[in-house]
């Protein structure tokens, strides 16, 4: 029987560099070359509302340098990832540029009072945002994994999230050729845990959601996800040892790093070959 997979990455904030595959916001999949088609393990891309990712350093340099604030810069900082972590963005009403660059606009003028600063705000938040995505990078060892994986499987990148952002995440990590296909969320018309983005991604790698597997971090989208349409296996990637809540969805897997795949799904693969 052939398997898929489908693997993601994390929230916005989850550093590509630290786990290229922390699953939270993307996924990725893959398929193996014999048999059935193996579901893809979604591998998760940090999204841009979180928090482990928010690079402000050189923000509050330049602050500091360039226009004297002192202690100011990084209360700025601190409410614009508040802001950041609280945002609603709606694609019909504003673009998330300008809506990120507001965020500064109001955090400066909270702080500093006075007339709304709009050229400042927006070189704050484009010094950022190019910060952020030069620090999103994937381990060498991730990309030697993928490279072995989509020699037997196909690979499929599911990550939530508002399209530009995204994109330039994925674009960011060189993750492309990595992968047989990508999905972004923001460009459908519902985003995980809703099935429906799972049965798009399925159909993309041309394999039954049976057959699939589903690989992230997040349990409220990743693995409620991959188990609301039905997948064969969802694996959780629980890398600082989470204890979940009693009422969080149940993975049929855990693991602590990406690299476990591997023999995880060798694993599962010889489970399929005994009951079959």
């Amino acid at each position: 029987m052939r398997k898929e997979i489908s693997t993601e990455r994390h929230q916005e904030e989850s550093r590509a560099s630290d786990h290229p595959l922390h699953v939270s916001d993307s996924d990725t999949g893959y398929h193996r070359d014999g048999g059935e088609p193996p579901t893809l393990p979604r591998t998760t891309i940090p999204e841009s509302r979180g928090t482990s990712l928010f690079r402000a350093t050189q923000v509050i340099k330049l602050l500091q340098s360039k226009y004297h604030y002192k202690e100011e810069a990084e209360i700025i900082c601190n409410k614009v990832q508040v802001k950041l972590s609280k945002e609603c963005f709606h694609p019909s009403k504003s673009c998330i540029t300008d809506l990120r660059t507001s965020h500064w606009e109001e955090a400066i003028q909270e702080t500093k009072g006075g007339a709304a600063n709009r050229k400042l705000a927006e070189e704050c938040y484009f010094l950022w945002k190019s910060t952020r995505l030069q620090h999103m990078t994937l381990a060498e060892d991730v990309k030697a994994m993928l490279t072995e994986l989509r020699k037997e499987v196909r690979l499929l990148l599911l990550t939530n999230g508002e399209q530009q952002t995204q994109r330039e995440k994925i674009k960011a990590c060189a993750c492309q050729s990595y992968f047989d296909a990508i999905v972004v969320g923001g460009e459908q018309k519902e985003e995980k845990p809703a099935p429906s983005i799972f049965y798009y991604s399925c159909d993309l790698l041309g394999v039954q959601p049976g057959d699939c597997v589903m690989v992230g971090d997040t349990l409220e989208t990743d693995i409620q996800g991959g188990l609301n349409a039905g997948l064969k296996a969802t694996v959780w990637i629980n890398k600082n040892g989470m204890v979940p809540l009693k009422s969080s969805p149940r993975p049929h897997y855990i693991v602590s790093s990406v690299l476990e795949l591997p023999a995880l799904l060798q694993s599962i693969d010889c489970k399929v070959s005994v009951s079959a």
